[in-house]
């Protein structure tokens, strides 16, 4: 999937979030945007993931506008982790296992050992399946959510500050794991975040925003 902005603009209570933006994004990429908070990081991903609309421009999804693709089937192909972790009412196995409930998913749900590996693997051992999820810490919550995206293999992961609450072994983790992906199953990673990431291992891409205006490093 290749994903192209242009033009791409948004204001929200006389703020100017975007001016302007073009960016393209082919499948593969590994995308690091840093900046501020309020400078427009989570309004660029919810345009990405169809939640919001632009003031002006456009996205298009191979060469396609996205206006004109279904809702449904460009969201499993689109992962979105928010930046608060979103808990269905139920347990952890419950919210793993939540896409795998829908007519539209394609795969059957892992197993029930499979999902507890994937917890410890995530630093996750101390989280039991039959836990009521929403009692969960927000690094905890951040993590589960993460898991639950990466199962249904989108082409796109779009991460919302996905290290923000994580203690730093957590965090290591987390970014080891958005490299692998990335690397192994060329699953592209939109990344945005105020804090540094861990660019080992990672041909990616860097871009600051700020004042509405995109920029990639050099």
């Amino acid at each position: 999937m290749n994903l192209k902005l242009h033009a791409l603009s948004l204001a929200f209570e006389d703020k100017r979030l975007l001016s302007n933006v073009d960016l393209t994004i082919t499948q593969g990429d590994f995308v690091v945007i840093r900046g501020p908070s309020g400078s427009g990081k989570s309004s660029l991903l919810r345009l990405l993931n169809r939640l919001a609309e632009p003031a002006s421009g456009q996205i298009t999804i191979d060469d396609t506008p996205v206006s004109e693709v279904e809702v449904t089937g460009f969201r499993r192909r689109v992962g979105y982790v928010q930046q608060t972790p979103v808990m269905v009412s139920g347990t952890v196995f419950d919210n793993l296992t939540l896409p795998f409930g829908y007519a539209s998913a394609n795969t059957d749900a892992p197993s029930i050992e499979a999902l507890k590996d994937l917890l410890d693997g995530y630093n996750l051992s101390d989280v039991d399946l039959d836990e009521d999820a929403e009692k969960l810490s927000v690094g905890q919550k951040q993590r589960v959510a993460l898991i639950r995206t990466f199962l249904t293999r989108p082409e796109v992961i779009l991460c919302d500050e996905p290290t923000s609450a994580l203690d730093p072994d957590s965090r290591e983790i987390v970014e080891a794991q958005l490299r692998r992906i990335n690397r192994e199953d060329r699953t592209t990673i939109i990344l945005v975040t105020h804090l540094a990431f861990e660019a080992q291992d990672v041909v990616g891409r860097h871009f600051s925003l700020g004042e509405g205006r995109l920029e990639e490093a050099a």
